[in-house]
């Protein structure tokens, strides 16, 4: 520890507020809140302390300073903290992917005749925002909508009341996508009453702005304007439609946020329903980044702070599937966000929970849509691997690469995984599994040991050109899910075959460093590479692979029960047994003639069935 972060340390002050780790380079590694910064930052240092997660255990080795922002109340810390996040873009905190360039849609309210706009940017000019949306393609249904709805200008002319601005109006004009205040068309008052309805509609109050067009269709007939009268007609038609397609009107007038969440390796991706007025008026996806050793709690509030921080409106209840650290503290950011209190829960049953579910399944397929659009961008996989021949120093870009992991529960039902990616993509048909046979107990040094001696003799064993030994071939590198000691066990088997230059790497889950046999100091990939990334998504599905064939083995391990012992009973007649009864305690509570009476079974084996089941 440096001087300096010792004389930082002793200064801090026990009062809420907020803290930034920085290395030698000044570069901001953590951005964290505390409602003592004295006591929880020194934490850091403490001997005994309890365990951080994983990733600010590998920030704290580069920490050279702790700046720290001292703040009334712990609400104040949460909203300092979710803005130096979104400016900073810490890489061990967890944060939305990408978060700079979520788009809004921007109302000038404080013009004349206001626009409506897309942005990026939030500027404190006294506009309205909403949003943020997940993608382009959100804002431009949304904005596409309300100026079907309600034609507004899109120009930047300068137009002031009273005055007019342009001697003919442009083609929008024309083409009813706007109602020409540069030509004085329409009135100030007029023109601000729509824009008023559009912001309740992109708030999601389509049934408030229905019932007041409603009244203005009506007053609109009442005095013989049938024109304006109709115009109106159509527009609530539209809005009855957009309703409509939104599902879910049973919720009456409820107004809540529901998240969905799912993970998947160290990305997650939250689905968020808003429910206004009793209706589902908006759907979006979002992804995190750096969710590996978190719970989804966790995640979920890192989420709730940096999307509250800007979000266009925030209703007084979110539903979240799993409790939430700090849950009165984040309650409070959200009550001062929203300026009236806001209740966070995690619905246990009813319509809720099952809408909680399906938005968790939107989000897991939004992660499965994610990684698949990267696979499938070659121009990215070719730098991928360009990036990882140049880190670990190989003569080419690693073309066929090979990862393994290892799954085990207490030392039962042992399983590895061989995944196969050529040119960045992956070969599910060469994908392989192994039963480990030789180890006891867990020993994952020993289990790699085994998996990659019979891979590899495989491929040795093979004649040259025989459909064996290309079903077996060689990778350009080889890939362990492991740290040093993995890579180490993995070095000896291929030295042992003879397999001196086949390249070798070990990922360690807890830092995502790089290992090479032979050298002690790990390789970092950049946080941004292409190259982590892929690295990631290679040791990400060979876990998949194998937890899902040891899942497999211990499902049949289950399975098993006494009739796999009896004489003279198979699956035919075990399947007809428990049809009938039920389960093995059905089967043992029946007479020898009720068994007997089971086709297939008859009363000399039903005989045999009870005399089993009862010593």
């Amino acid at each position: 520890m440096t001087p300096q972060l010792q004389a930082t340390l002793a200064k801090l002050p026990a009062r809420p507020g907020v803290y930034l780790l920085r290395d030698e380079r000044r570069n901001v590694l953590y951005v964290g809140k505390a409602q003592s910064l004295r006591s929880r930052v020194r934490q850091y240092w403490q001997k005994g302390r309890t365990a951080e997660p994983l990733r600010i255990e590998s920030a704290m080795d580069r920490v050279a300073d702790v700046e720290y922002t001292v703040t009334d109340t712990v609400s104040e810390a949460l909203l300092l903290e979710a803005n130096l996040i979104k400016r900073y873009q810490p890489r061990f905190n967890v944060r939305l992917k990408d978060d700079k360039s979520y788009p809004f849609i921007k109302v000038t309210v404080g013009e004349d005749f206001p626009r409506i706009e897309r942005t990026r940017r939030l500027p404190q000019d006294g506009s309205r925002y909403f949003g943020p949306y997940a993608s382009a393609s959100s804002v431009d249904e949304a904005m596409n909508l309300i100026r079907r709805l309600f034609p507004f200008r899109t120009c930047t002319v300068d137009i002031t009341a009273g005055e007019r601005a342009l001697p003919r109006p442009c083609l929008l004009y024309h083409i009813k996508r706007c109602q020409g205040p540069c030509i004085e068309a329409i009135d100030k008052e007029s023109y601000r009453r729509d824009i008023e309805q559009v912001m309740l509609f992109l708030e999601g109050r389509q049934e408030t702005v229905a019932r007041a067009l409603r009244k203005e269709m009506e007053a609109a007939s009442n005095a013989l304007d049938f024109e304006r009268a109709a115009a109106t007609r159509d527009k609530v038609r539209a809005i009855e439609r957009t309703m409509e397609s939104q599902k879910m009107a049973a919720f009456a007038r409820t107004e809540q946020d529901l998240l969905g969440f799912a993970r998947s390796g160290s990305e997650g991706a939250v689905q968020l329903f808003a429910v206004r007025e009793g209706k589902i008026v908006a759907r979006d996806v979002f992804v995190l980044e750096n969710v590996r050793d978190v719970s989804d709690g966790e995640a979920l509030a890192a989420f709730v702070k940096q999307y509250y921080l800007t979000a266009g409106s925030v209703p007084p209840r979110v539903l979240v599937p799993a409790a939430l650290p700090e849950q009165a503290d984040l309650e409070g950011f959200l009550a001062v966000r929203r300026g009236h209190l806001v209740t966070i829960a995690v619905p246990q049953r009813g319509r809720n929970r099952q809408l909680l579910e399906l938005a968790s399944r939107n989000a897991a397929e939004t992660l499965a849509r994610e990684q698949a659009r990267w696979l499938a961008d070659e121009g990215k996989t070719l730098t991928a691997l360009e990036q990882l021949g140049e880190a670990l120093g190989l003569p080419a870009p690693p073309m066929r690469i090979e990862c393994y992991d290892i799954s085990t529960l207490q030392g039962t039902n042992s399983v590895g995984s061989m995944v196969v990616f050529e040119e960045g993509r992956p070969r599910s048909g060469e994908y392989r599994r192994f039963r480990i046979k030789t180890v006891e107990g867990t020993d994952d040094y020993a289990s790699h040991r085994e998996v990659l001696r019979r891979r590899f003799r495989r491929a040795l064993g093979g004649e040259e050109g025989s459909a064996e030994e290309l079903r077996w071939r060689l990778p350009d590198l080889v890939v362990i899910d492991g740290g040093k000691g993995q890579v180490s066990a993995a070095r000896e088997v291929m030295d042992e075959m003879g397999l001196h230059d086949l390249p070798l790497a070990g990922i360690a889950k807890e830092r995502e460093e790089l290992f090479l046999p032979g050298r002690s100091d790990p390789i970092v990939l950049p946080a941004t590479s292409q190259a982590l990334y892929l690295v990631q998504r290679l040791r990400d599905e060979a876990h998949r692979f194998a937890i899902t064939y040891h899942r497999q083995l211990r499902a049949k391990a289950q399975v098993r029960s006494v009739f796999d012992d009896l004489p003279g009973v198979g699956p035919a007649r075990k399947r007809a047994l428990l049809r009938v009864f039920g389960t093995a305690k059905g089967v043992r509570g029946a007479s020898v003639d009720e068994i007997a009476a089971v086709p297939g079974i008859g009363p000399g084996l039903a005989g045999r069935i009870k005399a089993a089941l009862e010593a």
